[in-house]
């Protein structure tokens, strides 16, 4: 079947992650189910433009988001590359499309003061569980890695003598973060504590059984606390990585070494977080200029 063809090449030639690869599964499969329903047409390869027109269409008015629907036009459109490169296609019946407009929507990060808040509230406590909660809101906020990464942390990542961890990014590159020496402290202390409770685990995260940390509670840990010391509407994981990218900009951080600390492929994305940063280089030109008002 093309489709599984496709997943297998994403797999064992790309590399993609399980997550990835179920995501382009269920994209392709409710397109493919589309074209059977709606056209009769049970060959991808004589599908036209026109036709996933009608499907947009259909999404469009089932209430699905020009973002969702942006997603999954990429899937089909990924697909239909796969198609030309194995010599099954001539052309691409995506080639003329051209993405739905979307919202763009504005990420707030958190404070310095709200960051510090919530490591100070966990500071008074040296249980397990809190020892570990602290410890993954500080390596989320002082090196900006994605929840993934954090969860997939092995203490064998962890150089002390660096003091850098080993990061496991999308498509499996590998990067090194520096951390700070405060972080480091945090990870012996909540080693100690662990090793007292007898867990034994390859991943440095764990839950209080002693199984590996999982993203939904990751979520739930940042959420809860965040929920104390900020107003914000989204309180989770990625906000602390923007939070990390925004503050390090806000000092005078370069964007390329941002760039590096992220892990991102594409200078582009990290130019997203350094909109958040130009305030903050506004008060300073304000502040600073022979000619300003406030002079």
């Amino acid at each position: 079947m093309l489709i599984n063809s496709f997943l297998d090449y994403l797999s064992l030639e790309k590399k993609y992650s399980k997550h990835t690869i179920i995501a382009y599964k269920t994209d392709l499969t409710a397109f493919n189910e589309f074209c059977l329903s709606e056209f009769e047409l049970d060959d991808l390869l004589e599908v036209k433009y026109p036709l996933i027109r009608s499907w947009i269409v259909s999404l469009v008015n089932s209430d699905v988001s020009n973002n969702s629907i942006n997603r999954k036009i990429s899937s089909l459109k990924s697909f239909y590359k796969f198609l030309q490169k194995t010599g099954q296609l001539d052309s691409n019946p995506l080639a003329i499309h051209r993405a739905l407009k979307i919202k763009k929507k504005v990420q707030v990060p958190f404070t310095v003061k709200e960051v510090n808040a919530v490591i100070s509230s966990l500071e008074s406590d040296d249980s397990f569980e809190t020892l570990r909660n602290k410890l993954l809101v500080e390596l989320l906020y002082s090196t900006g890695i994605r929840r993934a990464e954090l969860i997939n942390i092995k203490l064998q990542d962890i150089n002390s003598i660096n003091n850098t961890i080993k990061v496991l990014g999308k498509r499996n590159k590998e990067r090194y973060v520096p951390i700070l020496p405060s972080v480091l402290i945090s990870i012996k202390k909540y080693l100690q504590e662990r090793n007292k409770e007898g867990f034994v685990s390859e991943y440095l995260l764990i839950t209080s059984k002693g199984n590996k940390l999982y993203e939904t509670l990751v979520y739930r840990i940042i959420n809860s606390y965040f929920s104390e010391v900020s107003s914000k509407v989204k309180k989770s994981p990625h906000i602390l990585r923007h939070s990390f990218a925004t503050h390090l900009l806000n000092e005078g951080a370069d964007l390329n070494s941002v760039k590096e600390l992220l892990g991102h492929t594409s200078l582009a994305s990290t130019q997203i977080y350094a909109s958040n940063s130009l305030e903050a280089i506004k008060k300073v030109y304000n502040n600073a200029h022979p000619r300003s008002n406030k002079k």
